[in-house]
């Protein structure tokens, strides 16, 4: 007796077939799971034992093999609970095989026979749509699954009712799509006191989807500034959506929310190690970089990050992928995020302020800096000076405009670009590539000989000279211009230029 469930493994996103060959046979009444399962999937067999014996079902006394195929693949999750108990009440009889043909797999069980929810169901329901099969999976996954597109979908709370419904003894409803609300909790940029020309390069940043550092003494202002942010963001695209869910559903963090639509905002403490920020670990799982995917990372106190942690995000940064390459492991995760990054001009923070400056300015703020790699500072777009408030200004009445207000612009400013570019593909200004900047920019000679001089006193990189070009266009689309003229240069270059350390 003998039978076979289809279920998944997972390689970052991709999810990979998987067979659970069950065999029954005579001999001393045991069960192996073979097939490079991790710890885990070898637990598997005393829940299933334990969720069939509160079914009042036992095993047979034979000998029982479970063969996870390919052998040669690592198995890891919980997921495998049910594929294997199916496999068995097929060998066994219980469930008719046909009942299960075409039909993936996977959920946890309890020992009370409570199919419970697991992760990457999205991924598993967009990798079954694609091959024209169904998915069978935990109720509490079932919203999730809906997006998998045209899929048949079996969402059951229990294996009871589960091998009721494959018996005909029972109908389960059909899940539907849940979209998480739109969160609109984050803080309005109107209740910052002044700093004008920062909310100004945030606005800039939101727009082209730029990279931006803000220096100033600690209290300026620069992390409320970093959290108000995704409030003024443009909602996903529906790419981008499925896509961030997809790595939230593999990273175990999608809970009941449904399909994501806010865009992501992480800020990891600086003592994270490498693994957490770019991904890794036993398992490979993402990490921040991926989970900002679509949405922000902040990383504050930057000089107090370790440089090579820093320095791991400078490929991630271009490419926008995070490759997790590893002895058993060789995977790749999304990582298109915006860096928003803060940090103090010293480590006393008061360096330009005679009256607070320590004893060791300026040579404090140059050490301070030494600790960022020029390479990571020429891949921001935008590096601005957050001056510090006077006590005086903060009683005032909020003045400025809202997030709301802003966050229309951005919208306006982002939708031209896009009737620009691809707007299917969601490519926003700070992706353009060189040949895709030519044709955008628009620019006359005149204003083309004013940039090129620009770059060369400021003693540009060629990163650095594309960069320009990129905030260039955003500020034009922040002006309803066609073409980029030398006043949208001129601001794009008093971006790129650090405050002295003096």
């Amino acid at each position: 007796m003998q039978a076979s469930i289809h279920t998944l493994a997972f390689r970052g996103l991709e999810p990979v077939p998987v067979h659970v060959q069950v065999h029954l046979s005579n001999g001393l009444p045991n069960i192996a799971i073979v097939g490079l399962a991790d710890k885990a999937v070898s637990e598997s067999k005393e829940r299933v034992r334990a969720a069939l014996s509160s079914l009042g079902l036992s095993l047979p006394p034979k000998r029982i093999a479970v063969n996870l195929a390919p052998a040669d693949l690592i198995k890891e999750g919980s997921h495998f609970d049910l594929p294997i108990a199916l496999g068995l009440l097929v060998a066994m009889g219980a469930v008719p095989s046909d009942s299960v043909d075409g039909m993936i797999v996977m959920g946890e069980l309890a020992l009370d026979g409570t199919i419970t929810g697991v992760n990457g169901v999205l991924a598993a329901a967009i990798g079954a749509s694609s091959k024209e099969m169904g998915l069978i999976c935990p109720a509490a996954n079932g919203e999730e699954a809906a997006w998998g597109g045209d899929v048949k979908i079996i969402s059951a709370p229990s294996l009871m009712t589960l091998i009721n419904h494959l018996r005909g003894d029972q109908v389960l409803s059909d899940p539907k799509a849940k979209v998480a609300e739109r969160q609109n909790n984050f803080p309005d940029m109107a209740d910052l006191v002044g700093q004008d020309l920062a909310k100004r390069a945030m606005e800039i940043t939101a727009v082209g989807g730029h990279n931006l550092l803000m220096m100033g003494p600690p209290g300026s202002g620069k992390s409320m500034l970093a959290s108000r942010l995704a409030g003024i963001l443009p909602p996903m695209l529906a790419k981008e959506s499925l896509e961030v869910t997809m790595i939230h559903s593999i990273a175990g963090y999608l809970d009941k929310a449904g399909l994501i639509v806010s865009r992501p905002y992480r800020d990891p403490h600086h003592s994270s190690s490498v693994a957490a920020l770019v991904g890794g670990g036993v398992r490979a799982k993402p990490g921040e970089v991926s989970l900002a995917h679509g949405g922000v990372l902040f990383l504050d106190e930057l000089a107090e990050w370790p440089a090579h942690q820093l320095d791991a995000l400078r490929q991630t940064i271009e490419t926008g992928k995070a490759v997790v390459s590893r002895a058993n492991h060789h995977v790749t995760y999304p990582a298109r995020f915006q860096l928003i990054a803060a940090m103090n001009p010293c480590r006393c923070g008061y360096l330009g302020d005679p009256s607070r400056a320590c004893a060791k300015a300026p040579r404090c703020g140059r050490d301070y800096m030494a600790k960022i790699s020029g390479p990571l500072l020429d891949r921001f777009d935008m590096l601005i000076e957050v001056v510090e408030v006077p006590i005086s200004a903060l009683s005032q009445q909020q003045s400025g405009d809202t997030s709301k207000t802003i966050a229309e612009r951005v919208q306006v400013a982002r939708s031209r670009s896009f009737q620009r570019q691809d707007q299917a593909a969601g490519i926003v200004n700070a992706q353009l590539d060189g040949a895709q900047l030519e044709g955008v920019m628009q620019m006359t000679t005149s204003v083309k000989s004013f940039l090129q001089e620009s770059a060369e006193t400021l003693r540009l990189s060629a990163r650095g000279y594309h960069r320009v070009m990129r905030v260039a266009r955003s500020v034009a689309d922040l002006d309803d211009s066609a073409a980029v003229e030398r006043p949208h240069i001129a601001e794009a270059m008093h971006y790129r230029s650090l405050p002295p350390l003096s």
